[in-house]
């Protein structure tokens, strides 16, 4: 009789191809940061209500829009791309395994500067060259399986995407 647990992940299958309910749980904050990147950018296209703000405030998010965007759609494409990743593991396919831990550190990544794009920070131009290395790396991973995987070849796009942007920013 197999031991089932309450996320139907048996133990010994757990174990066999590392996923758990700490991944999956990874997974589920990644899907709640980006819902959270996106509400941010939402209310600030709303943010029209003709106060006089200083250059600072006025300038927070609005002049790095294509940046936050782009950087949303990474977190997006990569959630999708961790998630196939996830699926073919489970299933004991562990030929994107490399992939899923580049796609893994691009989410948060990604996520972060989204939001300190969006606050205009001062260490903006800093973490946009990180950001460049990590996604190039998410790339350059994922697109060693875009022909036979659509979801990777989406995150391989939307990495090159927010590339361009980063360079933007940095003067790269």
């Amino acid at each position: 009789m197999t031991e089932h647990t309450k996320d139907g992940i048996t133990p010994a299958k757990s174990m066999e191809t590392g996923l758990t309910r700490r991944s999956v749980g990874f997974a589920t904050a990644g899907l709640l940061a980006t819902a959270a990147g996106a509400s941010m950018l939402a209310a600030e296209e709303k943010h029209e209500h003709g106060q006089s703000h200083g250059a600072s405030e006025h300038n927070s998010g609005t002049s790095h829009k294509a940046l936050i965007q782009s950087a949303l759609h990474c977190v997006n494409e990569g959630e999708v791309c961790l998630n196939h990743c996830m699926n073919l593991l489970g299933a004991g396919d562990t030929s994107l395994k490399d992939c899923m831990r580049t796609v893994a550190v691009m989410l948060p990544m990604c996520v972060t500067l989204a939001r300190v794009a969006a606050m205009d920070a001062k260490r903006l131009k800093e973490i946009a060259a990180v950001c460049i290395d990590i996604c190039k790396d998410c790339e350059d991973e994922c697109r060693k399986h875009e022909k036979h995987h659509a979801e990777c070849k989406a995150c391989a796009e939307s990495c090159a995407a927010c590339i361009v942007e980063c360079k933007k920013v940095t003067d790269a």
